[in-house]
């Protein structure tokens, strides 16, 4: 500031009260054209540290993932981005790949940063418990919630995309659908197996456990499954797969058997895990995981939160969207 002062031929305070847009000081236009030539001739850059130790503020968001590297990781980070650069704000990503020790760290370290609020995002859908100290700042919680009920969270809606997927392929004329699920008691699979069950009573079909075989998220556990249905006496027309990786399995499950895609069977699956669902063939109809929005509504949360304002709910759910490809 004392270079820029020294160029601009002008006091230090009068930088300080330009450079801090100060509506309440005396700087004529001309005074300020002088010192922002001079900031520009110069490279001025203010502290940001100095700044915010000052202020009590950064204009600094802190994400902490443990999905840095998973494919839904530049959705979260996009949309957390795009919308907090709307608002001016940036954001410091932490890992947290390694677990609530890595977590724990990474909250401590953004918080030394003077960050003005937190997301926490995980890579699945499922409660969390978040250290004291991530309640010193406003904290919003992306694709899980708060094991303790009192950290506010935006989350898939996984009834609405369960019933979405196996109306689908209702309106297709299946009336036996099996059902792939992921781990029988995680929130997703517990939500899309209720909205799986909710499409078919009112299509007037009565849910068959027999036709619900859990894959528990992986390839080989969807072909396994898919083969069990498929080996049924009375075998199932159309699969539901609780995410595309198990759909990926269910494809060569089906072929094995000398069965087409969608013409002897349908499948629908879920996530839209692009590189699946996109480059199978037939090209896989799925139901989005929301990650994008999931991450800016994250952060429209937060800048509530942050300004002091009462959210409307605790919980926001965010609706998953079917996406029609060529295997139903």
């Amino acid at each position: 500031m004392k270079d820029v002062a020294l160029h601009a031929g002008v006091s230090r305070t009068a930088v300080s009260f330009v450079l801090n847009d100060r509506a309440d000081a005396s700087i004529s236009a001309e005074v300020r054209r002088r010192i922002l030539d001079a900031v520009e001739a110069l490279g001025y850059r203010p502290d940001a540290g100095a700044r915010a130790l000052a202020a009590k503020r950064s204009d600094w968001y802190g994400l902490i993932t443990e999905i840095v590297t998973a494919p839904f990781a530049v959705d979260v980070i996009k949309g957390a981005q795009d919308r907090a650069w709307a608002d001016r704000r940036f954001l410091l990503i932490a890992s947290a790949e390694d677990g609530a020790e890595m977590a724990h760290g990474a909250i401590d370290k953004l918080l030394e940063q003077r960050v003005e609020g937190l997301l926490y995002a995980t890579t699945w859908h499922r409660a969390v418990r978040l250290p004291a100290a991530a309640r010193e700042v406003p904290t919003v919680l992306v694709n899980c919630f708060d094991a303790d009920g009192e950290l506010p969270s935006v989350v898939p809606d996984e009834v609405t995309g369960g019933h979405r997927a196996t109306g689908r392929l209702v309106r297709a004329g299946h009336e036996r659908i099996g059902f792939v699920t992921l781990d029988p008691a995680i929130p997703a699979s517990v939500g899309r197996r209720e909205g799986y069950e909710r499409a078919l009573r009112e299509a007037g079909i009565t849910p068959d456990p027999d036709l619900v075989v859990p894959g528990y998220a992986t390839a080989d556990g969807g072909y396994e499954a898919a083969g069990a249905l498929l080996d049924l006496p009375n075998r199932p027309t159309a699969l539901f797969c609780g995410n595309d990786r198990m759909a990926m399995g269910a494809y060569d499950a089906i072929k094995e058997r000398g069965l087409k895609i969608p013409g002897d069977v349908a499948v629908v699956g879920f996530d839209n895990q692009e590189l699946i669902a996109a480059y199978l063939r037939p090209a896989l109809t799925t139901v989005a995981l929301p990650f994008e929005v999931m991450g800016a509504m994250g952060v429209d949360m937060l800048a509530a939160l942050a300004a002091g304002q009462p959210l409307v709910t605790s919980q926001v759910t965010v609706d998953c969207p079917l996406l029609e490809r060529s295997s139903v």
